[in-house]
């Protein structure tokens, strides 16, 4: 079978397409067959080798996000044929998406929403679960008030529409006025590009996506979190009553069963810039490289 890979570290030229044994379905998992993928940051930071410590021996196959069709599902209770949506954390479990046949821990599978293509539903794995896990997290309820810095964002979109449909008062911070529209069209108060129009210790709960560290923004006794694990620890806010949390999105199907409902619900609209070919890979890498994305890049197998 086709497998997207790398044999070292480069510009999108290090980009294959491999020829790999199928996968053997394990105890507890699932036979999948891909039928769209997409890219997410760490896909690219992966391939140009700035993961370090703890990346997966060379050649890998690459890819986190999945939605295809179950082709073997055991005693798993997923059925032959069920369009289906998983993540795979790649770093630590060694499991790219890129291939054409992948096998995964049922638990980690989720039926895909009804309401939209599987290249659409391929949108969905790791930017949803990072948005609905770091709100769990942060435990914002109806009413309560949080900002997210970097709502134009896969991530920080996704999660600005969660936690309306959850009934919470969202303002957000965004990099540029292209985002601007997106933020006030999916219910949030506030939107700005100016970090000093945020109102100081308001918020009851702060997502930082990005690495913006807005640490006088939220209120005494209150949460914040960031995804931005590049951009190093959350400055230290005890002596405040301040929670705070670096977050590392985990492989959840409970989790994807939860924003697919969202999708078919309508309170969740995904978000696509451009699609490609499996053979077009390097040009899909090429596209995320120079920005300005208005959604995910998607690849279709």
């Amino acid at each position: 079978m086709r497998a997207i890979q790398i044999d070292r570290f480069g510009t999108p030229d290090v980009l294959g397409i491999s020829e790999v044994p199928e996968p053997e379905r394990g105890p507890g998992e699932v036979l999948i067959r891909t039928i769209a993928t997409s890219i997410n940051p760490v896909d690219d930071k992966t391939r140009e080798g700035a993961i370090g410590e703890g990346t997966p021996p060379l050649p890998m196959t690459l890819g986190w996000d999945l939605a295809g069709v179950v082709i073997e599902g055991g005693s798993t209770g997923l059925r032959v044929g069920e369009r289906v949506i998983a993540m795979s954390h790649q770093l630590t479990a060694g499991r790219g998406t890129w291939a054409d046949v992948v096998a995964l821990p049922a638990q980690a599978v989720a039926a895909a929403p009804g309401s939209v293509s599987l290249a659409e539903a391929a949108t969905l794995p790791l930017p949803g679960l990072t948005a609905i896990q770091t709100l769990d997290w942060l435990a914002v309820e109806a009413g309560e008030r949080l900002l997210i810095t970097g709502a134009g964002g896969a991530v920080g979109g996704l999660a600005l529409q969660i936690a309306r449909a959850r009934g919470v008062e969202v303002d957000v911070l965004v990099s540029r006025d292209a985002h601007i529209a997106f933020a006030r069209d999916h219910g949030a108060g506030l939107v700005t590009t100016d970090r000093d129009a945020l109102r100081d210790r308001h918020y009851d709960a702060v997502f930082d996506t990005f690495g913006a560290f807005v640490t006088e923004a939220v209120t005494d006794g209150g949460r914040y979190a960031s995804i931005a694990t590049q951009a190093g620890p959350v400055p230290d806010m005890s002596s405040r009553g301040v929670r705070s949390t670096v977050h590392q999105v985990r492989e959840d199907g409970a989790g994807l069963n939860e924003l697919a409902k969202l999708v078919d619900d309508g309170a969740l609209r995904l978000r696509t810039d451009s699609s490609f070919g499996l053979h077009e890979i390097r040009a899909a890498h090429s596209r995320f490289l120079r920005g300005g994305l208005t959604g995910k890049i998607t690849v279709v197998f």
